[in-house]
């Protein structure tokens, strides 16, 4: 099994037949599942591409390089006997779904910019769909089984007529494509801007999409490999390409493939790592994962789902690299990485891992994994739980200020790419000093002003999910436990979040007395859902204090809670009444709290405009 990373222009542009064998079955892919998130995928490849190229000043190469190639996939061809005057023929042993939805989009392109008269570009796209010296249905680059075939030549053929053909998949498809197609390019408000997206959708369809081929021997049983890599289960993962990839390069350099795996691979085998991982919507193995965090981290670049193999391929080869090296690295990296879900929950490093899962900041897990992978020389025990709690104070900030987190992804890499490049010792020294030192208010870290004031008048019950909410929460119980205390920390994830002043106040949470009672509303509405008015408590505490007043609710605290939090509560009012000045006052103490145990960045002012 020989593996290429190949652009559709390298795939398709020489004549070949690509012909799906009788066995395999008909075209089944659809608009929710397939084609929708295909165009996606092609649509963001030429923005990102024409953003590239507005930013190189028009040089098409650079642009191209700096947009780097969206991985679609990988399919697997068998070469089939030809003679010398006939076309190269292939069949389509695995992905003739994801090849046949290629042909159509590019051919649905082709007729969408013929449409609009690009007829250059469209005449250059011709040669990616059409054998140049062939004729009948030789002149198509791929040919599906006999029960697409009608349909096929039918949406292949500018001058045919689909008619007849409307409940075909492929004639759909293609339908679909030279209709968004043609929106995209519509939506354009000059012609510069139309021609310019002509010019991006064709770089990215010659150039910019990438296909992992894997080429087989012509004796080899299609029927066989196919019932393999299908009806058995067994998919081309990312994961199962760079393995074999890892050990026929080893093999082919004069290494030992048996001696890499044992040493480096096999701990990758067990059911932990091949267990299923949900991202968003997308849903693959741990392995796959690590390796795609592995990637970013060692490139310091953005990796997609999708282009794992392809890039490890590229970093491989760029250098050239020891494949052993390579191996050895990616086998001592995961070590750190499965660290990092099986690290003592309520040691500092468990903490800082329940609160950055609860933040969901994945985007910073490349560099979490360069810092768990150092050696105690470069970074010590010590020196890297500093750089935890730094980069944890920073996201905590910035989270309850409802900050954006759009710019994480570079911002994380560009951080990693400034502590790979510090001196031993000056690891922690230098995350801070970089983070700290940022402006833009895409990055910047909140000084104690600007958080107090989210605290302090933001309804955050609203803005944040409950689950940060309760974390922020959690962390301020446990400021309040001391050596003395029973349990250093609360449990995680057991308490719910309770509105001392209910929600439904009217009853018996009669507003203050004198004043516009319009504006007393209003007012009592706005800090209702603050910092000052949240507690944690028993989920079965919870719906048995309701809406009840403030005389019946301090009896039921003072009953049943064993929280600090609600001991200092009961502390400070339980003799007097509890009401928007409680709320104000509790606030105040709770945001100075805050900011202790996340505190601001060393050098800036608590009264420091940001």
């Amino acid at each position: 099994m020989k593996a290429d990373t190949l652009t559709l222009k390298a795939l398709f542009q020489k004549d070949v037949r690509y012909v799906i064998p009788m066995f395999q079955r008909p075209y089944v892919w659809t608009q929710d599942d397939q084609w929708e998130p295909l165009w996606e995928d092609v649509r963001n490849a030429a923005e990102r591409y024409l953003d590239e190229l507005a930013a190189a000043d028009g040089n098409n190469a650079v642009a191209e390089e700096r947009a780097g190639s969206h991985f679609m996939g990988a399919v697997v061809f068998q070469q089939q006997p030809t003679a010398s005057a006939e076309i190269e023929s292939r069949d389509i042993v695995d992905g003739q779904q994801r090849l046949t939805t290629m042909q159509v989009l590019i051919d649905a392109a082709q007729e969408a910019l013929e449409d609009i008269g690009a007829d250059t570009e469209a005449n250059r796209l011709v040669r990616l769909v059409r054998n140049s010296f062939a004729s009948g249905d030789q002149v198509f680059k791929l040919w599906p089984t006999a029960v697409d075939q009608d349909a096929f030549r039918a949406a292949m053929t500018n001058e045919m007529s689909a008619d007849g053909f409307e409940s075909s998949l492929i004639v759909q498809a293609h339908a679909f494509f030279r209709l968004q197609i043609r929106e995209w390019i519509d939506q354009s408000i000059d012609e510069e801007e139309r021609s310019s997206r002509v010019h991006g959708l064709e770089t990215a369809i010659f150039g910019l999409l990438e296909l992992v081929v894997i080429d087989l021997a012509t004796a080899d049983d299609a029927f066989v490999i196919f019932e393999t890599l299908n009806a058995r289960g067994t998919p081309l993962r990312a994961a199962d390409l760079v393995k074999n990839f890892l050990l026929q390069t080893a093999a082919s350099s004069g290494s030992s493939a048996e001696a890499l795996y044992e040493d480096e691979w096999r701990p990758f085998e067990d059911e932990w790592w091949r267990a299923d991982i949900r991202q968003g919507r997308v849903v693959r193995p741990r392995l796959d994962q690590f390796l795609n965090y592995w990637l970013t981290m060692r490139t310091t670049s953005e990796v997609q789902t999708h282009e794992v193999f392809p890039k490890f391929k590229a970093y491989v080869d760029d250098g050239p690299k020891a494949v052993v090296n390579v191996a050895h690295d990616v086998r001592k990296v995961g070590t750190a990485f499965r660290h990092l879900d099986e690290v003592e929950p309520l040691s500092a490093e468990g903490t800082f891992m329940y609160r950055w899962r609860t933040m969901d900041a994945g985007t910073s897990t490349p560099l979490l994994l360069w810092l768990f992978s150092q050696s105690a020389d470069v970074l010590s025990p010590e020196a890297r739980l500093v750089c935890l709690q730094t980069i944890e104070t920073y996201l905590v900030r910035r989270m309850v200020c409802r900050m954006t987190t759009k710019d994480y992804n570079r911002l994380f890499l560009d951080l990693l790419a400034r502590v790979d490049s510090a001196g031993s010792g000056d690891v922690a020294p230098e995350l801070t000093r970089f983070l700290a030192g940022q402006s833009s208010e895409s990055r910047v870290w909140p000084d104690d002003l600007r958080v107090s004031g989210a605290l302090l008048d933001l309804p955050l019950y609203r803005l944040l999910t409950r689950g940060r909410l309760r974390m922020v929460l959690e962390a301020l119980e446990d400021t309040l436990r001391t050596p003395l205390t029973e349990e250093a920390h609360v449990e995680r994830q057991a308490m719910t979040i309770e509105h001392i002043l209910p929600q439904s106040w009217m009853e018996h949470w009669p507003l203050l007395d004198g004043g516009n009672e319009h504006e007393a509303v209003i007012e009592r509405e706005r800090l209702l859902h603050s910092i000052g008015n949240l507690t944690l408590v028993n989920g079965k505490l919870n719906p048995a204090m309701s809406n009840s007043g403030w005389v019946n609710k301090r009896g039921a605290l003072a009953q049943h809670s064993v929280l600090h939090l609600n001991k200092e509560l009961l502390r400070d009012w339980g003799s007097s009444d509890f009401d928007e000045v409680g709320i104000k006052a509790r606030g105040a103490l709770l945001a100075d709290r805050f900011c202790a145990v996340w505190p601001a960045a060393p050098g800036i002012s608590a009264t420091e405009a940001t």
